[in-house]
């Protein structure tokens, strides 16, 4: 597949085949697609680029002033990702089978199971955790969250402890009621920390799902630059590409992220 305008006519072709594709824009150097009446926004977003982070992030907020759901889809991620786009893009329009968390049993499950899921469902994959909780369905898993440990905050008054939500990703076609709420009150049960906190991807997120489960806006996090190789579609970290490992030889495109959203609940 091309590098630049191949992918993008695969993206439009598969969204139109889901019936999702109702528009095109084009403005300046950004080509973008419509979908749900134009309320969600798609900017493709090439290996080869000339834009900057802030570019992007003045995009997203151009658009979001006006009641639109701008998101920045990059191309290693829809030649990677494509079933976990599409299902993020059909819970955003509203396509979902709705399940109330009420009507799903909790469960502790294996490192392993949540990975697998997460791998097939988040859009990101799975990144590690501590502890690993489900919500299923009579005998179908249908949610799940991968927590951190919590950890002492020294900069706190007191004893403080903090942990993370590292990953909730829902199986495709689901949205779950209070799903997010019931997992987390499941881990806080048993761990016990002070606050949990957690990012939200700006690419692709405004944290509506925190801010519903009563997570805080504390951050906005500046964006990431990453080396991609376009051969394998293998993102590396700075860090990561000065190694000898990674960076003799081979060509890479340098990308970037538009940053996170920090939140943070603050536990009884």
């Amino acid at each position: 597949m091309g590098l630049n305008e191949d992918w993008t006519k695969d993206v439009e072709n598969t969204l139109r085949q889901e019936n999702l594709l109702v528009g095109q824009i084009e403005q300046g150097d950004f080509k973008m697609l419509c979908l749900e009446n134009a309320n969600i926004i798609i900017n493709l977003m090439p290996f080869r680029t000339k834009l900057s982070p802030q570019s992007l992030i003045n995009l997203q907020v151009e658009y979001q002033s006006n009641n639109k759901n701008l998101l920045h889809l990059w191309q290693d991620v829809w030649l990677t990702r494509k079933q976990q786009v599409l299902d993020r893009l059909k819970s955003l329009v509203g396509l979902n089978q709705r399940i109330h968390g009420r009507s799903t049993l909790t469960k502790r499950i294996s490192k392993n199971v949540a990975e697998t899921f997460l791998e097939s469902y988040h859009l990101q994959g799975s990144a590690g955790g501590r502890y690993h909780f489900g919500l299923y369905q009579k005998m179908d898993l249908v949610a799940v969250a991968s927590f951190s440990n919590k950890r002492t905050m020294k900069n706190r008054a007191g004893v403080h402890t903090s942990a993370e939500l590292v990953r909730f990703a829902t199986k495709g076609g689901y949205t779950i009621i209070g799903g997010l709420s019931k997992l987390i009150k499941y881990y806080v049960d048993l761990v016990s920390p002070n606050d949990l906190m957690s990012y939200a991807d700006r690419d692709w997120s405004q944290g509506k799902a925190y801010t519903a489960a009563g997570f805080q806006l504390i951050e906005v996090t500046p964006p990431v630059r990453f080396y991609l190789d376009p051969v394998h579609f293998q993102r590396y970290s700075v860090k990561q590409f000065e190694s000898v490992n990674v960076s003799a030889g081979g060509f890479y495109f340098e990308i970037f992220n538009t940053g996170n959203l920090k939140y943070v609940l603050d536990l009884p």
